[in-house]
């Protein structure tokens, strides 16, 4: 079996796969997607009857996600929420959400020699994934699916969950982090990107428009998803049709309008996060109004007045938000981005500032 793992390029202890309740033997495994978080593959076993069944394992990367117990906590109560709701709406539950898979010790983690802690699930077959917009109409499905989601999530109690990475999208917090790094430029960095720095400190004022409303109740805490970027979404192969959103570690309470937001930041741009020519980069009405369109054919009798309100905002604040974090990470050193050459972070900072002035003015907001 030890073979197996080492052929397939693996490092995966045999006594990972030994924890959990699995069916039948492992015949194959191999890395699975695109990830730079955690360390996932896909096994498939034979059954002692005949046929396989298919499962993936993944790695959690405790470096990000400090609390890997609390984490799995959300996703087993999250997902089989969404199970539940989805049998009650005469869709098929095991292609409505993930299926995790029990250890054999109790819970949902395994913890190998190293300390490393894994889990599992079931593999959905015969789906597929995008990693960037091919058609208007795949992205007004991931509207659907995200809308769906959020659905089927407005009545679990957001506070029940753990906030496993504190003030991810908390902007007041990111732009303090931002003016310390700014003030501190430790590998002598500032002045190469003062026009950028600019560009962040003019728009303080946007850092509180959504948690001011929070505050104020006109904004309601909800169970997000928070990395809500096309690949994340499940599309069935033979139909076309959305099935679910996968990789739900950061799903914890947030504000819709962040999910929301994030995936206009990530879909509707007509170039790559780090395109180095911005006169490739440009804002995609026609691809927000579809994803729009989508994702309030789901929830848009769940979000309040002011959620709604405030859609066409998150998506500036979103994009905002992520530039600031680029360009904060590439004048720190570029110590959480991984980067392939020596100007990434700022070449990603500069596409999601572009796309922020382009939806200032197509909106009408600043």
């Amino acid at each position: 079996m030890d073979n197996l793992y080492k052929a397939a390029g693996a490092l995966m202890p045999s006594c990972v796969a030994e924890g959990f309740e699995t069916e039948g033997r492992i015949v194959k495994l191999f890395p699975l997607g695109e990830g730079h978080i955690n360390r996932t593959y896909k096994v498939t076993c034979a059954l002692p009857e005949g046929g396989t069944k298919k499962y993936v394992f993944q790695r959690i990367n405790t470096k990000i996600f400090k609390k890997p117990a609390e984490l799995m906590d959300n996703v087993v109560r999250v997902t089989g929420h969404i199970r539940a709701k989805a049998a009650a709406e005469g869709r098929d539950p095991e292609r409505s959400t993930l299926r995790f898979v029990p250890a054999r010790a109790g819970g949902y983690l395994v913890v190998d020699g190293q300390g490393e802690y894994w889990r599992a699930y079931v593999f959905i077959d015969d789906c597929v994934v995008y990693q960037q917009v091919e058609k208007t109409e795949d992205f007004r499905k991931a509207g659907v699916a995200l809308g769906r989601f959020q659905k089927m999530l407005s009545d679990f109690p957001a506070d029940e969950l753990d906030e496993t990475i504190p003030n991810f999208h908390n902007t007041v917090s990111r732009f303090a982090d931002f003016r310390r790094i700014v003030s501190a430029d430790p590998v002598g960095r500032k002045e190469s990107c003062a026009e950028e720095v600019r560009f962040v400190l003019e728009r303080e004022d946007y850092c509180g428009r959504v948690l001011r409303r929070i505050d104020s109740g006109e904004v309601p805490v909800r169970v997000t998803h928070n990395d809500t970027k096309l690949n994340n979404v499940l599309m069935d192969r033979e139909t076309g049709e959305v099935l679910c959103l996968i990789d739900l570690d950061t799903v914890m309470p947030g504000s819709a309008l962040y999910d929301f937001g994030d995936s206009i930041r990530f879909g509707a741009s007509s170039a790559a996060e780090d395109e180095t020519d911005l006169s490739k980069v440009h804002f995609v009405p026609e691809l927000y109004d579809a994803y729009r369109e989508g994702y309030l054919s789901e929830v848009g009798d769940v979000l309040t007045p002011a959620e709604l309100d405030l859609l066409p905002f998150s998506a500036i604040l979103m994009t905002y938000e992520c530039g600031m974090r680029f360009l904060g990470d590439y004048i720190d050193g570029d110590n959480y981005f991984a980067v392939a050459r020596p100007a990434h972070n700022l070449d990603r900072a500069r596409t999601q500032f572009r796309l922020v002035a382009e939806m200032e003015q197509y909106f009408g907001i600043h």
